[in-house]
């Protein structure tokens, strides 16, 4: 009996042991935007290197993408869009939904405001990505809007009380963009992406409505759109390379040092919203485990 009391405290030490020496609970990312390629671009290659390194990521998409065309439209453009973004997921390696809301009709409502706070209570996120309001396109504002507005309320319980409220405020941060008034971006996270950024492009391209046909004919450069497939790709990874700010390359420096920095192709900038959780800079390299990697 001794023995086997001896033998059953050894398995519970060794079993206490091993647990406490596991990696930490993973980082749980949601990234919001208005339409079903926003994340893609903001935030592509940072999301790579997350899933790449086991954590879970979910893209969302706060519209359908129903009006985002030239010549089609609707339920068909819906439907095809939404093939688009759940192709791009698996290539990014995160899950993606579509909420169904139209696209150029999105109001910051009590409605769509509760879809995000049960969006982000379910995934239990530990972070929270979204564009800022100052933007071109009211989708966009929107959508920043709305999950301002969900920042807070993820933790009342009797806010869409369906969903278990979140027992911690998540970090909230912002894409990156480049409107000035009434105030500019800010870059506080800088992500080297670039040994990813190959992988990024490929996932980008499975959004063929938008990359090759709607963004080009919108834009105005639609001529310059390969008529080959063959060559999109390169195409597009030289249409999506933006060059490194000095704001930016700053950021790196703080966050890689200023030899890993000065290598640095492509990245991937958030600013930390003054709503939810205010990280440190220690909860920035826990919440981004890739930076100085």
């Amino acid at each position: 009996m001794k023995k086997l009391i001896l033998t059953l405290l050894t398995i519970i030490y060794v079993v206490s042991s091993a647990l406490s020496q596991t990696k930490p609970e993973a980082i749980r990312i949601i990234m919001i935007g208005a339409h079903p390629d926003d994340c893609d671009g903001g935030s592509g290659g940072t999301a790579i290197l997350f899933a790449q390194m086991g954590y879970a990521v979910k893209f969302v998409s706060v519209t359908n993408g129903d009006a985002g065309h030239q010549t089609q439209g609707g339920g068909a453009l819906a439907k095809r869009r939404m093939a688009e973004a759940k192709e791009a997921g698996k290539r990014f390696g995160v899950t993606y939904d579509v909420l169904d809301n139209h696209d150029g009709e999105l109001v910051p409502s009590l409605d769509v405001r509760l879809q995000i706070i049960r969006k982000i209570r379910e995934w239990n996120a530990d972070v929270v990505i979204a564009p800022r309001t100052n933007d071109y396109h009211p989708d966009h504002r929107y959508t920043g809007v709305l999950v301002q507005d969900a920042a807070y309320m993820v933790g009342v319980p009797n806010v869409a009380p369906d969903t278990a409220p979140l027992k911690k405020n998540p970090v909230f941060l912002y894409f990156q963009d480049y409107f000035q008034r009434p105030n500019p971006f800010r870059p506080d996270v800088a992500v080297d992406i670039t040994s990813v950024y190959d992988k990024k492009v490929y996932a980008l391209a499975a959004h063929e409505s938008q990359y090759f046909e709607w963004l080009p004919w919108i834009g105005g450069y639609a001529n310059e759109v390969p008529a080959s497939k063959a060559d999109w790709l390169l195409w597009l990874a030289k249409r999506q390379t933006d060059p490194i700010s000095p704001e930016i390359l700053k950021s790196l420096e703080k966050w890689y040092g200023k030899d890993r920095a000065a290598k640095t192709k492509n990245a991937e900038v958030f600013e930390v919203c003054e709503y939810g959780t205010q990280p440190n800079t220690e909860d920035i390299k826990r919440l981004f485990p890739m930076l100085g990697k």
